[in-house]
């Protein structure tokens, strides 16, 4: 049996609902506004720094930007 343990990242979900841009983000967090980008447009996987960079800067917990099949 094969599982396929992807996170999916919520971040653009929680910009949506905040109405928050990337450059906002950027600000908020210190993630550059293309990192932002190209996280939202599944170009790249966040490394966990990352994560945590923009759970703290978004005053979230990081269980909130993702969602795990683990």
């Amino acid at each position: 049996m094969v599982h396929n343990n992807r996170m999916k990242i919520l971040l653009g979900d929680y910009m949506y609902e905040h109405n928050l841009t990337a450059r906002q983000v950027e600000l908020l967090t210190g993630v550059s506004k293309s990192t932002v980008n190209r996280i939202v447009n599944g170009q790249i996987s966040p490394t966990m720094d990352t994560m945590e960079q923009l759970a703290r800067g978004l005053q979230v917990p990081i269980e909130s930007l993702y969602e795990s099949d683990f």
